[in-house]
């Protein structure tokens, strides 16, 4: 993925569904596509094994059993997803609100695998207002991801003036 990082509405709709769904506690899933593609074409909601309000954990067996589906099926997995419902104790902005930016553990686990993007919907209260980013690390240090939400693939690269009229 390069440039501007796009990922269709309905699928940034499911995921801050998951995220309402879920809170209080993390939500967590994957954005995958195909092997050869450049844009994720579904979301896969994943259960937080850690079950609590502050971090998030793939469950082992439904991580390893998505692995092998994806093998299978020609895919990989292209963002990593999770909320923040959580005030961090020192907050990073003076807003209150949980902030969609990498705490200290989701960057140590970017660490692990650093070609992988992350996606973080804050949301402060179940039926709030979601703030979403997306982030990968280069050369160790966290970028953020422009993102763009799109209806369709086939206009997110050309720019608003190619988009069909819809009235």
């Amino acid at each position: 993925m390069t440039g501007v990082l796009a990922i269709r509405a309905d699928l940034v709709d499911e995921i801050v569904a998951h995220a309402r769904r879920d809170f209080p506690l993390e939500a967590c899933g994957q954005l995958v596509g195909p092997d050869s593609g450049e844009h994720p074409e579904r979301y896969v909601p994943m259960t937080n094994a850690d079950g609590i309000e502050s971090d998030f954990a793939f469950a082992p067996a439904e991580d390893i059993r998505l692995e092998r589906a994806l093998d299978a099926a020609g895919e990989r997995r292209m963002l990593v997803v999770h909320s923040h419902t959580r005030v961090p104790r020192r907050p990073l902005t003076d807003s209150g609100l949980p902030e969609a930016y990498p705490s200290v553990k989701d960057i140590a686990q970017m660490e692990w695998t650093p070609d992988q993007h992350w996606l973080i919907v804050a949301l402060a209260t179940a039926d709030a207002r979601p703030e979403i980013r997306s982030f990968h690390l280069a050369g160790g240090a966290v970028v953020e991801d422009e993102l763009a939400v799109v209806e369709s693939y086939m206009f997110a690269h050309t720019g608003s003036d190619d988009v069909p009229d819809r009235s």
